[in-house]
């Protein structure tokens, strides 16, 4: 996704874990967000809540090798942008990053 995203002009910053993250800040400068659902045991709809309650308002895209119907619920409720699937297409995700890049 990082390479993919580059090549198609956006700016990426990973992160290893859902704190660092969390102790990133400057948010105001992200067009998106994209959490796995899965972060080690985690949640990353968890995380968006927690993001969220800390003021953060950047759109989320969600993605997950791990569908149900639970998960998706989940992360629609938490007011994501896409929630795409794995495997999913290169342009479904840039087409969701594009996509909140203009809301």
């Amino acid at each position: 996704m990082n390479r993919l995203l580059r090549a198609h002009g956006f700016a990426v910053t990973l992160f290893d874990s859902a704190e660092a993250l969390l102790e990133h800040g400057g948010f105001d400068k992200a067009i998106c967000i994209v959490i796995d659902i899965n972060l080690d045991g985690k949640s990353g709809v968890e995380l968006r809540r927690k993001l969220a309650e800390e003021g953060v308002t950047a759109p989320v895209i969600y993605v997950t090798g791990n569908d149900s119907p639970v998960n998706r619920s989940a992360a629609v409720a938490s007011g994501c942008v896409a929630y795409l699937t794995k495997p999913f297409t290169a342009q479904s995700l840039i087409d969701s990053v594009t996509r909140a890049a203009a809301a």
